[in-house]
């Protein structure tokens, strides 16, 4: 599987110009499963992603994680985006392939499993709506931005 992760202010989804998912400080996830991927990289990228220490600390310094922004436990929101698109291949010439993305149903049942595993670990998870023309809105805290990618087993 593969995330783009952005320590956002503030996120926002929306369709057809109704917000569907909002939050706060916090996570804004683009999730994308890839052919292979099974739940176990889904379960990986969750723990990861939880874990890592990228919310400043009163220092200025990555020492937080979205489970404890502020040091006191405060945990920040996880917005969660369905986004087939990070498994764009465009070594072959300039419109990209996204062959190596999961077909659609193998896409959706690891994205609504990591959602549940997200939602059964973290208090505050809100979703974007899978297969669906999306608007994305953030501000992006930093900014910071990172890839994280849990390749399949094979």
């Amino acid at each position: 599987m593969i995330a783009v992760l952005q320590r956002v202010s503030s996120a926002r989804v929306d369709v057809d110009a109704r917000a569907v998912g909002e939050i706060g400080p916090g996570l804004l996830v683009l999730v994308c499963a890839e052919q292979g991927d099974t739940q176990v990289q889904g379960d990986k990228l969750l723990a990861k992603l939880l874990k890592l220490r990228i919310f400043s600390d009163a220092q200025g310094k990555m020492n937080h994680s979205v489970q404890d922004m502020d040091g006191k436990g405060t945990q920040g929101g996880l917005l969660i985006v369905s986004q087939f698109t990070l498994a764009a291949d465009v070594s072959g010439g300039n419109r990209p392939s996204f062959t190596a993305a999961a077909a659609p149903e193998d896409g959706r049942r690891l994205y609504e499993g990591f959602v549940e595993a997200a939602r059964r670990a973290h208090g505050v998870v809100q979703t974007g709506i899978f297969a669906a023309s999306m608007q994305v809105s953030l501000v992006n805290d930093g900014p910071v931005t990172i890839p994280l990618r849990m390749a399949p087993v094979v």
